[in-house]
């Protein structure tokens, strides 16, 4: 649950000086209802005024009403969302609706937040790096060559790393699997680091891979030695 009083004095969550909203319009936000009663929805970012308000497109539409006892002026919201990056944070603050319009779609207002509080999601902290690499899918069947992702290495720490390449198809996604990362570094021949996928989205068709390596710990040492990055790289 939502905690107010950790955005003013935080131990764990990291306080914004000023509370600043740092997520591109498309992205899907979870917001959550308690009066008067408790309802989660999912709703997609539109846009916002720094210190003003903030814009969700309605998760209803076409206009069912089948929520408009909680998506009402003047009542409270509770909003979560994911922001990925070197560290991953998951982020909440609450915010009042001022406004719902009907024409010329239906938007949700939301005051803008005097708070956010935010929690790193990652034990490591993640390096930010652009390495060419590319994904192969671990396959009972010996004989059976396993399907290959070209992409690049977006972030690493000791314990995974973030892959991304692109795809034609605006929903295609890698599932939770066993796969090995074959990462280019250096003049040396190419590293090949068993992983598992952790999870994987679809931006207008650009597919980011959250991966964890998986007994590796001395082939992502000498990795990251020869990537001269020492950040994060305790055992």
């Amino acid at each position: 649950m939502f905690d107010a009083s950790k955005a003013k004095k935080p131990q764990t969550p990291t306080e914004f000086g000023s509370a600043h909203f740092d997520l591109l319009p498309g992205k899907v936000v979870d917001i959550q209802f308690n009066n008067p009663t408790t309802v989660r929805l999912k709703a997609k970012l539109v846009g916002f005024e720094v210190g003003s308000y903030i814009i969700l497109k309605h998760p209803d539409p076409v206009g069912d009403n089948s929520h408009r006892d909680v998506i009402t002026e003047g009542n409270v919201a509770i909003v979560r969302y994911i922001l990925e990056g070197d560290k991953g944070e998951c982020c909440a603050f609450k915010a009042t609706i001022k406004h719902v319009s009907q024409f010329p779609e239906r938007f949700i207002f939301l005051q803008y937040p005097q708070e956010i509080q935010n929690r790193n999601l990652r034990l490591h902290q993640r390096v930010s790096v652009h390495i060419p690499a590319e994904i192969t899918m671990k396959c009972e069947n010996a004989a059976q060559p396993g399907m290959l992702i070209n992409g690049i290495v977006a972030d690493i720490s000791q314990r995974g790393c973030g892959f991304i390449f692109r795809a034609q198809n605006l929903t295609v996604n890698v599932k939770k699997r066993d796969i090995f990362i074959v990462i280019k570094s250096g003049e040396g021949e190419p590293m090949r680091i068993p992983a598992r996928v952790c999870n994987s989205r679809n931006e207008e068709g650009k597919v980011s891979v959250g991966i964890q390596f998986v007994d590796a710990q001395e082939q992502v040492k000498t990795l990251l030695e020869q990537l001269f990055i020492t950040t994060g790289v305790s055992q």
